[in-house]
């Protein structure tokens, strides 16, 4: 365990928290719930097992969780994406909001789902809410058309062509009818709800949207909210529950800060605690110390000076690792990245800071050594010097009046003051005497020059024999 808990173990702790307990109340009494715990009692088990150095245990555990992730990725792929709908921030820009639900409307729905169960006849419509339903109603009919008792009650006339599925409700029209819903897996239903409480509920579990039922069998309504099924003693109060869920006219109540933290307090403070044992085991070996030899890199030199030399190359660094899950220092490429910008022509002492150092989330620098570096600069100039073509041997009989010239003869030269100051030409590449001709022209690369100088021309010269006496 770590000796002091920083702000930022705390910030961690209780955006973990927050974000387990959500996930806890969209997943609760719905089967991604039983194996979510499933899956936490294997990493549980995992962490224990890697603590008591139950080597081949844990690793059989780590490999298997692999494979359950990709299983629970392909099973779940459907609450996985409404749950990341959910998290996301601008989800109410670009999902769809609920357009005016006006009161009247509310009031003809409900007389017509109440005249169909006195009809017996089963009905399953669908009010959306602040999600979208896209992905989630399938197989449907775009009517678009307005919510009028008679067009409900021709969409679910037994024997009508879109009587089979559920109507969407949507911006105060009938958007889709003959629409698939996703069932319900839940086990403890009772054994008389048939497929369209199922359904109701299926998008309920995945969704804010509330489902209303017409029972054939029974001639009861029924609606589903929150993956539960709840049924209105009479059209008056399945007025008001609508009326509160769906219609903007109706303010949600305001619930303070304090309300908020000690409603369900049991759940928050089970996801609380099991959040800190989990901080606990990836923090248990937080303050492990490793030494590593790190080079110093060298950037941001001014234009107008030449870095002539630095002292050491390499630094030894002490990286202090804050969990257990960070990789180990020796297979990081850690380096020292030290900005010269500030300094000045001469000699000079740059410290070298832990900012130098990029490290990954929960590694820190411990210390440097040494902790700075010795440089020296000089001015950077340019000089134009004369090329000076190097010949080897005698020139052949004939061309003892020639001499080879160079193609331009100066060329300009940049680099530190005090070695520019010495530099009197530029050498090319040796050429033999021999094998010259007069008339014919040579492509040659200069020697090589002194550290830290450089030649501003990339091209290689063009030598020539010229007459000595047109040369001068």
């Amino acid at each position: 365990m770590p000796s002091f808990v920083r702000i930022q173990d705390i910030a961690d702790i209780l955006i973990m928290t927050l974000l387990l307990y959500q996930l806890y109340l969209w997943f609760r009494s719905t089967r991604a719930m039983q194996v979510l715990l499933g899956l936490g009692v294997v990493t549980i088990i995992y962490f224990v097992t890697r603590f008591l150095g139950l080597y081949m245990t844990s690793w059989i555990l780590q490999e298997l969780g692999t494979v359950l992730i990709v299983l629970i990725i392909v099973v779940f792929q459907a609450e996985i994406r409404q749950a990341l709908y959910r998290f996301s921030l601008m989800r109410h820009f670009f999902g769809s909001r609920q357009g005016p639900q006006q009161n009247s409307q509310i009031h003809e729905i409900v007389e017509t789902l109440y005249s169909l169960a006195e009809k017996r006849t089963g009905a399953l419509v669908v009010f959306q809410r602040s999600e979208s339903l896209t992905d989630l109603m399938l197989n449907g009919v775009t009517l678009d058309c307005e919510i009028t008792p008679q067009m409900l009650e021709a969409i679910f006339y037994d024997g009508a062509p879109l009587h089979d599925g559920a109507a969407l409700i949507r911006d105060g029209r009938i958007a889709l009818a003959s629409c698939h819903l996703p069932l319900s897996l839940n086990s403890d239903l009772p054994q008389f709800y048939g497929t369209r409480h199922r359904a109701a509920l299926g998008l309920s579990e995945r969704t804010d949207a509330v489902v209303a039922v017409v029972s054939e069998e029974r001639g009861e309504v029924s609606l589903a909210i929150g993956r539960e099924l709840r049924r209105p003693s009479s059209a008056g109060e399945l007025v008001t529950i609508l009326e509160n869920l769906i219609s903007p006219d109706k303010e949600r109540p305001h619930v303070t800060l304090m309300q908020w933290l000690f409603s369900d307090l049991l759940a928050k403070t089970a996801v609380l605690l099991i959040v800190m044992a989990f901080w606990a085991l990836i923090t248990s070996r937080q303050g492990a110390i490793a030494t590593v030899t790190a080079p110093v890199r060298l950037h941001g030199i001014p234009q107008n000076l030449v870095l002539m030399r630095s002292s050491p190359e390499e630094v030894e660094v002490q990286v202090k690792s804050f969990s257990t899950l960070t990789p180990t220092p020796a297979k990081l490429d850690i380096a020292a990245d030290v900005d010269l910008s500030e300094v000045r022509e001469g000699q000079a002492i740059v410290r070298i800071r832990n900012s130098d150092f990029t490290l990954p989330s929960g590694m820190v620098v411990g210390s440097v050594n040494p902790s700075s570096i010795r440089i020296v600069t000089e001015k950077k100039v340019r000089k134009t010097v004369p090329v000076r073509c190097v010949v080897r041997g005698k020139m052949p009989r004939g061309l003892e009046g020639y001499q080879l010239v160079a193609s331009p003869a100066s060329l300009e030269v940049e680099g530190p003051a005090g070695q520019i100051s010495r530099l009197e030409s530029v050498a090319t590449e040796e050429v033999d005497a021999g094998k010259l001709l007069k008339g014919k022209e040579y492509q040659k690369n200069l020697l090589p020059l002194p550290k830290n100088v450089t030649v501003l021309r990339d091209e290689p010269l063009t030598l020539k024999l010229v007459s000595r006496h047109s040369a001068r």
